[in-house]
């Protein structure tokens, strides 16, 4: 099977023959050639290998579409519920930049006592199946092979489920987990002797696929209730869970601090969230960097996310963070939205990008505010891991509440978590294994008896499942309402006839949003504007984010609700795309005809520079197609334009109007008609209006015979001029 780039990947071929699938790869990847190299004219510094498929920025369509991909690991988390729409989101995420797939394991089944089977979509969050595993897995070695470069999945590996979800991982080629025995003792209450020997399984279950590791130790800064208080707590939560990893066998280089900076705007947090991220940098050199935005702060606004997001990256790019989370503004909606991952990796890579070498020319301060608070803050973490040293170790200092404080060590105000060592779920469940114990699996954690003359453990029975995948046991549905084939046979017709449907979530979900302006104060507003919503035939109208404008004035509201209906795109009327002449026609017929347009800005318009983009030889203008342009400026009444063209004998009168109060540009373009037909000229001039409001159905219900908007090139007036030229010349 392999994707065609002009087709939508076909779930229902992913599942085919799924039981007999095997992953290509399990290891972790990190990006290739990084380092310097050339693109367009730009030398980057902190690039890594291009992608032989991909959307570029933008803002690409001026460097040549170059769309130069940062050194580190770009990660998009998603967690819609449903892996066979998480899967064509990874592939739009992956043809932006991300390469680190990240599926957001379900709360819930950190208390799981086994594996699930079937989809219970109802659970909330993506339950992890082997079916879901290894379908996102089969999909992600094709979209590997369709962008050129290899694509790292990732999920969770916590719960009392802990080793039976990371032998799964292992056997289904998931390539990083969130591992952090911590984590289920502080935010899971699974009981603390439970939670550390199911941790040494897990990481060495992890540790014989080269299965990257990141740790839990973000969580503090995403719960606590003063979060710029507790960094030296999780400094030392980095320094047990990276240490009892080492010790276990993970590799130092696939072991991942995850990073979440203490602040957010309003807050001053340039000053306190880069000494912390160059504290772990130091602390902590040799393991990588996951950084992540802070989700305690993370409210609906796409905007205020953003810039936060932005901020963050700079201290990615300052600390040299190996991989880059991008976190949306869904975690504020709980809605993962399509746009607002891709929204994300593009936020990413831009930053990113845009600040390629960044290091070179900006020097963090030492001698200063900051390496006095970086030096305060390793010297506070050492001094807390020695507390925790005195007082017996890590399970006597969570009895005492050490941890997720509201002070900053050392001080404390009763408000940490504390955990019994005897309590929590799975208390009393780790049995100390008799001397002639043995298990018949490879990497195996801890003692185990092997007899004299046996080089592998699994040899009596003929291999585990590591050694020979032919014995993992696939049970595919349990659930006869709950399950993927049930929700692609809800969807088909949309799929099979190609209807076209708003989504953001699901396949056929329907859902769309508005951005609204409500002149009323907020309470008013938000049901005001469900009511617009419902009036507009909305269904399931829901107010997702409100801003005040001004107490007394207005109210900004983003509303979301879904439409029923679908497009049939065979309905539809489509003008067929005009061609666009090669730059040498359009020379040869300028220069040989001596071709003269008049062209201004009309009105009392003082726009210009839409206006020299179209004309200016500097811009890619019509003069460099050999056009004899008499610019005559802006504000220009139509009757001066008019007379200029019959005076100098042009061709063509090009005009801007981008101002649209009272349909002004409207009246400009059809008062621009009506006069050359008074003065005789129109059958001999060609009439061309421009702006941001503009369309070529406006100019030419105008009276006009073409107009160009936005992302109009002089190339397309250029061309459309020779053609109409030529035709009027038949």
């Amino acid at each position: 099977m392999k994707l065609d780039k002009d087709k939508k990947i076909d779930i229902k071929e992913i599942l085919k023959d799924l039981e007999s699938y095997r992953p290509r790869r399990k290891e972790w990847h990190w990006r290739e050639g990084v380092g310097k190299r050339k693109l367009h004219s730009f030398e980057y510094r902190e690039v890594s290998d291009g992608l032989t498929n991909s959307v570029p920025l933008p803002a690409a369509k001026y460097f040549d579409n170059i769309d130069p991909q940062p050194d580190c690991v770009i990660t998009t988390e998603i967690a819609s519920g449903r892996f066979e729409d998480d899967i064509r989101r990874m592939r739009m995420a992956a043809w932006h930049g991300a390469d680190h797939m990240m599926v957001i394991r379900t709360a819930g089944q950190s208390h799981f006592d086994g594996l699930i089977e079937g989809t219970p979509e109802g659970v909330g969050g993506v339950p992890i199946t082997r079916k879901q595993v290894r379908a996102t897995r089969k999909a992600l070695d094709l979209i590997e092979d369709e962008v050129g470069r290899p694509i790292n999945f990732h999920s969770y590996i916590s719960g009392v489920a802990g080793p039976e979800i990371a032998v799964m991982f292992a056997e289904e080629g998931v390539n990083g987990a969130h591992q952090d025995p911590q984590y289920n003792v502080l935010y899971r209450n699974v009981n603390m002797v439970r939670s550390f020997v199911d941790a040494a399984v897990a990481k060495k279950v992890m540790a014989s696929t080269d299965m990257a590791q990141i740790d839990g130790a973000h969580n503090a800064n995403a719960t606590a209730r003063e979060a710029w208080k507790v960094m030296p707590e999780l400094m030392v939560q980095h320094a047990i869970n990276s240490i009892f990893s080492l010790k276990v066998g993970i590799k130092k280089e696939n072991i991942c601090l995850s990073t979440v900076p203490p602040t957010a705007p309003p807050a001053p947090c340039m000053r306190i969230d880069l000494p912390y991220a160059v504290a772990l940098r130091e602390l902590f050199k040799d393991f990588k960097m996951r950084a992540q935005m802070n989700t305690r702060y993370m409210e609906a606004c796409t905007r205020e996310a953003t810039v936060t997001h932005v901020l963050n990256l700079m201290i990615s790019r300052l600390t040299s963070a190996d991989i880059q989370s991008t976190i949306t503004p869904d975690e504020g909606r709980n809605v993962p939205w399509h746009y607002n991952n891709i929204n994300a990796v593009n936020t990413a890579k831009q930053s990113l990008v845009g600040m390629d070498g960044l290091r070179d020319i900006v020097e963090i301060r030492r001698d200063g505010e900051l390496g006095d608070k970086v030096r305060e803050l390793k010297e506070r973490a050492v001094l807390f891991m020695e507390e925790i040293i005195e007082v017996g170790g890590y399970f006597k200092a969570v009895e005492e509440g050490f941890f997720v404080d509201s002070g900053y060590y050392p001080e404390r105000n009763g408000d940490g978590i504390a955990r019994e060592i005897d309590g929590g779920i799975g208390a009393g469940t780790v049995v100390q294994r008799d001397e002639d114990y043995m298990a018949p699996v490879c990497h195996h954690f801890g003692y185990n008896n092997l007899p004299e003359g046996l080089d592998k453990a699994c040899n009596p029975i003929e291999g585990c499942t590591f050694c020979n995948p032919e014995k993992i046991v696939f049970i595919d549905e349990l659930d006869e309402n709950d399950n993927v084939n049930v929700r692609l046979e809800e969807t088909a017709e949309i799929r099979e006839k190609g209807l076209i449907k708003p989504e953001v979530e699901w396949c056929g979900d329907g859902i769309v949003s508005l951005n609204l302006f409500l002149p009323v104060e907020e309470r008013t507003a938000e049901f005001a504007a469900i009511e617009i919503g419902k009036k507009m035939g909305l269904e399931d109208v829901e107010v997702m984010n409100k801003q005040v404008m001004h107490p007394a004035e207005g109210t900004y509201v983003e509303v979301k609700g879904k439409v029923t209906f679908a497009i049939d795109p065979s309905t539809l009327e489509i003008p067929e795309e005009e061609e666009t002449l090669s730059e040498d026609e359009i020379r040869e017929y300028a220069t040989k005809n001596k071709i003269k347009v008049v062209c201004a800005t009309v009105g009392e318009d003082e726009h210009s520079v839409g206006m020299r983009e179209i004309i200016d030889i500097k811009h890619g203008g019509i003069e460099g197609f050999g056009f004899e342009c008499h610019y005559l400026g802006t504000s220009v009444p139509v009757e001066k334009v008019v007379d200029a063209a019959i005076e100098l004998d042009a061709r063509a009168i090009l005009i801007s109007t981008i101002i649209t109060h009272a349909d002004i540009h409207r009246i400009n373009m059809q008062r621009l008609h009506n006069l050359c037909v008074e003065k005789g000229i129109r059958d001999k001039v060609v009439l061309i209006g421009g702006g941001t409001q503009v369309t070529n159905e406006i100019a030419v219900e105008s009276g006009l015979d073409a107009g160009f908007g936005r992302g109009a090139k002089g190339i397309h007036v250029a061309s459309f001029l020779v053609k109409k030229l030529e035709e009027m010349e038949v």
